[in-house]
């Protein structure tokens, strides 16, 4: 069904794209009426595709089959996908095969270097989930960030983002950044900039 939908999305233009992260139909028509690219959904996203035709990102655990019929991307979590038992190659075939882009969540640069070497994923989801000590969830992201190979696509999964953290994370070259619905007027409200 897609053909690269998600990622088309997130690549296209100047600047950082907005995923929204919604849970409705209602969710997906105001965050495509407040200028977002993509969609994040957890839950099943039949319903939400049929309110917008944003790309759908589906961050759950469900059949590849499932996925495509009703979402443009999915995500696998590399945490769950570590052990070197085919999953993680498996998964991310099928699905390719499947027309999918495919989202390979990290949290840290060991995980996004092993996800290099065993699939060479296109989309990496940087997660700050692993942030130590002082160090902010934006800056855990931005370090991940700096590992990313060029060429390939980076989406920060940041909880709470600023209008000033989405601007750095634009300056550091960040393709995508995962935003809640309320927020995104803030981010994304505004007319285009003029150029």
């Amino acid at each position: 069904m897609a053909n690269s939908r998600f990622s088309h999305a997130i690549a296209e233009g100047d600047g950082i794209s907005v995923i929204v992260a919604v849970d409705d139909p209602d969710s997906a028509r105001a965050a495509e009426e407040q200028r977002a690219e993509a969609l994040v959904v957890s839950s099943d996203p039949t319903a939400v595709r049929s309110a917008t035709s944003l790309p759908i990102l589906w961050r759950a655990a469900v059949s590849l089959e499932q996925a495509s019929a009703s979402a443009d991307a999915v995500m696998l979590v590399f945490d769950t996908l570590e052990e070197d038992d085919g999953r993680l190659e498996t998964l991310h075939g099928r699905a390719l095969e499947l027309g999918l882009d495919c989202a390979v969540e990290v949290r840290n640069e060991e995980e996004l270097e092993q996800a290099l070497d065993r699939i060479d994923p296109e989309i990496f989801l940087l997660s700050p989930l692993e942030a130590e000590g002082d160090e902010t969830a934006l800056e855990v992201v931005l370090d991940l960030l700096a590992a990313v190979p060029a060429g390939k696509l980076a989406i920060a999964d940041l909880p709470l983002t600023t209008r000033d953290e989405v601007a750095e994370l634009e300056r550091a070259g960040m393709d995508a950044v995962i935003v809640q619905q309320r927020d995104v007027s803030l981010l994304a409200g505004g007319p285009p900039p003029e150029v």
